[in-house]
């Protein structure tokens, strides 16, 4: 699940947040080369609503999974095998860091799509 939501948190980030964020530094033509290297961004900006939505459902999806289910599933006389006790850990760390990032790219992303522009109109005024 955290994979899932970090690939749907990046898609938002390169859809909608990143050209949105070079045009505002000047970086326009990198943005329209950009485009022209992947075409589908233009219909996946055009349905930024949908993409955001799909992408927050799926982190939420992933921050229930591992808060209120995972900890469900595992067995307490089961654990991890005393030979792989570290890897355990290590996985669920891996996890957790994982589903960090990608709150944090989708906050990101939703702040730059919806929320920045409005900002800087009001500021230019």
């Amino acid at each position: 699940m955290p994979i899932f939501s970090l690939f749907a948190s990046l898609g938002t980030l390169v859809c909608c947040a990143l050209p949105a964020l070079l045009v505002l530094i000047g970086l326009g033509t990198s943005v329209a080369s950009l485009l022209s290297a992947m075409p589908w961004l233009v219909t996946l900006s055009r349905h930024k609503a949908l993409t955001f939505g799909v992408a927050g459902v799926l982190l939420a999806a992933a921050w229930a999974h591992r808060t209120l289910v995972a900890p469900r599933m595992v067995a307490p006389e089961v654990g991890c095998p005393a030979d792989a006790a570290g890897a355990c850990e290590r996985a669920a760390s891996v996890s957790r860091r994982l589903l960090r990032i990608s709150t944090v790219l989708y906050a990101a992303g939703v702040f730059v799509a919806y929320a920045l522009g409005p900002i800087l109109r009001s500021l230019d005024r």
